[in-house]
């Protein structure tokens, strides 16, 4: 069983990530994390269903929408959109979830750790980790 610090470096490790719940919204947690990767000149892709680009990066609609090349997934969502993003996460192949404070579902833990996903759904927090600053 991998430590949280073995998860969380493993996550950080991808080329790209992706971002499912990005918002234009810079007071939302899912424009911080967005901005987060940015400030730490990480490419990352935001996941919006409606919105064209955020931050100045296109937008995906969905993560089967995702390039190759992200690995890892970092879901800033209501909980019944999380079981609905790791679905498709599973589908897509991603490798590596972080589910931030509040998207936490039990049912997409376990459907994505009974797939051999690495979950990090403990509370921590990217923005934490990555050391973002707020403008």
């Amino acid at each position: 069983m991998k430590t949280i610090d073995e998860k969380i470096a493993e996550f950080l490790a991808a080329p790209a990530f992706g971002v499912a719940g990005a918002s234009k919204n810079p007071d939302k947690y899912g424009n911080k994390v967005l901005r987060c990767y940015l400030q730490n000149q990480r490419k990352v892709v935001p996941i919006n269903p409606v919105e064209a680009e955020i931050e100045g990066l296109a937008c995906v609609k969905s993560v089967a929408d995702l390039p190759p090349e992200v690995t890892s997934l970092s879901i800033i969502t209501p909980p019944q959109i999380t079981d609905k993003v790791v679905e498709q996460a599973i589908a897509r192949g991603i490798k590596h979830l972080w589910m931030q404070p509040g998207a936490q579902s039990a049912t997409a833990i376990a459907a994505a750790e009974a797939a051999g996903l690495d979950v990090i759904a403990d509370g921590s927090c990217v923005l934490v980790v990555m050391g973002y600053r707020d403008h």
